[in-house]
């Protein structure tokens, strides 16, 4: 058996995932059968090209429906624009392909919803990234809040920061177009909205929604806008559309959580933090040391008795026989996160067993379920902060 493997989009977020499929199969035992690094697709043929051969794919297309035709590729990545996500999974479900679609799921909740449907009835396996839960860190405060050592959330405090859109000279694209709630909130905060599930549990209301907008017009490009980056610009200038920062107040049953996300946190270039206070103690995790943890328990009556600084240790599952140097200290970054969801895709295709593999990625469902929470948000929002159930 061979997989080969093909990414559309070379971007920012696309060549992770492309680099990722490069380094999955160093990790762990060598159960992945043989893969075929195929192609990578952009609509900016260059970009494609001189990504293919940077990490040494076979080939490069601007269509995807040259993926979609090509019986040798079996898995896809989809990391384009949301509005293109229902049109290219589609295309590539009916093709028979596996599909790893970027977050969030889509644009509007009825595209999500036909993504869901897509999903369920396929013969492939379908599935969404949301990267952050294969955090050393996240992934060890959501162990010990699940086996006792924490216990339940009471309070759950996350923020995300980043900075990409501090510049009023950032040229206008993609990101800056569409209604409230499909800005900061969805580029970002659908991340941090399914970190505060995958710990707090099923998110049950919403509550005080509110949305600003701080750079209202931004330049034109002169060419093509790839990522976050600053490009080239005219002097016309184009209205922004959507939101620059988020917060609302989230409901987990009886457990609350706040949370708050900007896309213009000048000095932040990514930042995502947060803190759980819990019955047996308290955690923090910051994306800046994301194989560290600071730990409080309820265990201690001495003067001494404090947060303490955790360093994972090689007995970490993303860690142990995970990295080239899987030992405490060593360095763990987000792109490492990309390999390890790329490594349970391959798995899980490859039909290696449950036990012998890392966790599943969400399914299109939790997708569509992170995007209905996102639209009660913005009806929060355009009611002054009302609470929406869920």
């Amino acid at each position: 058996m061979t997989i080969g493997i093909a990414v559309i989009g070379a971007g920012m977020a696309g060549r992770a995932h492309i680099a990722a499929y490069r380094v999955a199969p160093t990790l762990y035992a060598p159960t992945l059968p043989e893969l075929r690094y195929i192609s990578v697709c952009d609509i900016n043929a260059e970009l494609a090209d001189v990504t293919a051969r940077k990490y040494g794919y076979e080939r490069s297309d601007s269509d995807w429906r040259a993926i979609a035709a090509d019986p040798d590729i079996n898995v896809v990545s989809v990391v384009i624009a949301n509005r293109l996500h229902l049109e290219v999974a589609r295309g590539l479900v009916e093709a028979g392909k596996h599909v790893l679609c970027e977050k969030p799921l889509s644009d509007t909740i009825e595209s999500a919803k036909e993504m869901a449907e897509l999903a369920a009835a396929a013969n492939t396996v379908v599935r969404i990234g949301f990267t952050y839960t294969r955090q050393p860190g996240i992934a060890a405060i959501r162990q010990w809040i699940q086996d006792g050592t924490l216990g339940k959330v009471l309070h759950f405090s996350g923020r995300y920061w980043c900075d990409y859109g501090s510049s009023p000279k950032a040229p206008i694209s993609w990101r800056y177009k569409g209604p409230m709630g499909s800005g900061a909130l969805a580029d970002i905060g659908s991340h941090l909205t399914y970190l505060s599930e995958f710990l707090c549990g099923p998110m049950t209301a919403v509550s005080g929604g509110s949305f600003s907008t701080a750079i209202t017009e931004r330049p034109v490009p002169v060419g093509a806008v790839t990522g976050h980056g600053l490009a080239e610009v005219s002097d016309e200038l184009e209205p922004v559309e959507n939101d620059d920062y988020a917060t609302y107040t989230a409901h987990f049953g009886d457990t609350v959580g706040s949370l708050e996300v900007s896309r213009v946190a000048a000095g932040y270039p990514n930042a995502l933090f947060f803190e759980v206070f819990c019955e047996n103690g308290a955690a923090s995790f910051h994306q800046d040391t994301p194989s560290q943890v600071r730990l409080y328990l309820n265990d201690d009556s001495s003067a001494t008795n404090g947060y303490r600084t955790v360093n994972l240790g090689s007995d970490h599952p993303y860690l142990a026989g995970g990295m080239a140097m899987d030992v405490s200290g060593v360095g763990f970054g987000q792109n490492e996160g990309f390999i390890f969801q790329a490594r349970a895709f391959l798995e899980e295709v490859a039909g290696i067993a449950a036990a012998d593999s890392l966790p599943q990625n969400a399914g299109f469902d939790a997708g569509l379920h992170n995007m209905e929470i996102l639209a009660a948000v913005a009806e929060s929002a355009g009611h002054n902060g009302m609470e929406v159930t869920l």
